[in-house]
């Protein structure tokens, strides 16, 4: 009887850890799958950064291209 009485604690603690366990194992889980969808938003918003600054660099190309025509006619008036 006394070692039912010690098992009883024991089982407890050890339930209460089995159940500590698992939310962890839920846990690692969720971060994962936040990391990943985190990745690839980061993946895409670089892909969209670099398509952003080309067409930025081809707007401005084509800005002092205008600009020098300008000039050029202003100059040729």
């Amino acid at each position: 009887m006394a070692e039912t009485a010690r098992s009883a604690p024991l089982e407890l603690e050890l339930k209460r850890l089995d159940k500590r366990v698992e939310e962890l194992i839920r846990t690692i889980g969720q971060l994962k799958e936040e990391n990943r969808a985190l990745r690839q938003r980061q993946q895409i918003l670089t892909t969209e950064r670099t398509s952003l600054l080309n067409r930025n660099e081809q707007v401005r190309t084509r800005v002092e291209a205008m600009i020098g025509r300008l000039k050029a006619l202003e100059h040729g008036a």
